[in-house]
């Protein structure tokens, strides 16, 4: 795969940075934890960067608050306390956060701004979500809105608010309205991006710090990448 970049503990992307949280803008090659790749994870490379940073000894802690999937970029939380990771995650579970994702498509959506709602199955025999417009067996229903902010000449860039968290919602939810995200063959696009990734991008978060309660807002660049420069 051409050009593509992983995060290190050198060149790590961080957004926000205290004692409680440490929240880094991912690459498309990055994965967040560890599976059956054997591939080191996001979460090993920060670890070692606040080892390295604050000259820790011993083990790091750091809590996975939330993932992203592997071809996707954007924001990625890490908490640094038990106490944090525990309030992150009921801030993330009870949808106590605002996350906005900008995504590049090809086709024009029918309407310019919607809100889609489906219900969405999750295969785990080829790890894919697909998304109903009825209630099926074993379906969570799914919920997000969007808005085109920008047409390119041969493309369209969306930024898109999620209701809900379920497994590839963005991408099986564009999929079914005929509007598969750039590079994601997985869900229809018809070839893929050179580096692998797909056009998918966690552009903001909003959420209460979960020690001192006052308002973060995260906005992550964009990769620096030929469409993402256009926007």
């Amino acid at each position: 795969m051409a050009n593509k970049i992983i995060s290190t503990k050198d060149n790590l992307q961080v957004l926000f940075e205290d004692n409680h949280l440490i929240i880094v803008n991912k690459r498309v090659g990055d994965i967040v934890q560890g599976d059956k790749t054997g591939d080191t994870p996001l979460s090993e490379v920060v670890k070692e960067y606040i080892k390295g940073k604050y000259a820790k000894p011993g083990n790091v802690f750091l809590g996975v608050v939330h993932r992203l999937d592997r071809p996707t970029t954007g924001i990625v939380v890490f908490a640094r306390t038990s106490k944090a990771l525990t309030r992150m995650n009921e801030l993330f579970s009870s949808r106590e956060t605002n996350k906005t994702y900008w995504a590049v498509i090809k086709s024009r959506p029918a309407k310019s701004e919607d809100v889609l709602v489906h219900y969405i199955k999750r295969n785990p025999q080829n790890n894919t979500s697909k998304a109903h417009l009825k209630e099926v067996p074993d379906s969570k229903k799914a919920s997000l809105d969007y808005k085109i902010i920008k047409e390119l000449d041969r493309y369209i860039a969306l930024e898109i608010n999620l209701h809900t968290g379920r497994h590839h919602q963005i991408r099986a939810q564009l999929a079914a309205i005929g509007a598969p995200i750039k590079g994601d063959l997985k869900y229809g696009f018809d070839r893929s991006n050179p580096d692998g990734g797909i056009h998918l991008h966690a552009r903001k978060l909003v959420f209460a710090h979960p020690v001192t309660k006052e308002s973060i807002q995260i906005i992550a660049p964009v990769p620096n990448e030929v469409i993402w420069n256009l926007i």
